[in-house]
């Protein structure tokens, strides 16, 4: 009786179990792949990818929705940070300009019309922010809730707004435009 063993595969003198399944330039995937071997080659019928930035067209619509969205939620913020503290805060306008602009700039792309319209949002945020400040300030000092302040004598806050605007009012406008303005473009790159 003779005992067979299986066969092995014969291994090249170098040792290395591959050698056998290797093309010519030594690359083991040069038979699986095209593109001289590498393994990063592009396939046939690949569609190829597109530069960063490039044709990034985005949906406006959902951009400009997103921007809104996002100009309610920071003057709302904005307005309770004016509201707590007394005072306006020049950092607070550039985050609200720039979460506005830097929303509609990535949801929306790169469309030019965004970075206006994200400006004229962050316009609007800011000032509805200061309006709710003074309400919440307004309310406080008249023992009633900011709701009633807002719904019942919103005149006063208007007209409190009016007398106590000033050149640094005015100021935080732009910041939060430009803000905006600006984020939203680097988004879209």
């Amino acid at each position: 009786m003779t005992q067979s063993v299986p066969p092995q595969p014969q291994q090249p003198a170098d040792g290395n179990p591959f050698a056998q399944q290797q093309g010519g330039d030594g690359n083991p995937f040069a038979q699986q792949q095209g593109g001289g071997g590498s393994p990063f080659a592009q396939q046939p019928g690949a569609v190829p990818p597109a530069p960063v930035g490039a044709g990034r067209g985005g949906n406006v619509v959902l951009g400009v929705v997103t921007a809104v969205l996002v100009a309610l939620v920071t003057a709302g913020i904005y307005g309770a940070i004016v509201g707590a503290t007394e005072y306006e805060i020049g950092y607070a306008a550039i985050g609200v300009g720039f979460l506005v602009g830097f929303a509609a700039g990535k949801v929306g792309g790169g469309n030019p019309a965004l970075p206006v319209v994200s400006a004229l949002l962050s316009l609007g945020a800011v000032y509805v922010g200061q309006l709710i400040g003074f309400g919440v300030i307004a309310a406080d000092i008249a023992g009633i809730s900011a709701t009633e302040m807002f719904t019942e004598h919103f005149a006063v806050i208007t007209e409190a707004w009016k007398e106590s605007a000033d050149a640094m009012t005015f100021l935080f406008f732009a910041i939060g435009a430009f803000a905006a303005f600006s984020g939203a473009k680097k988004a879209a790159l």
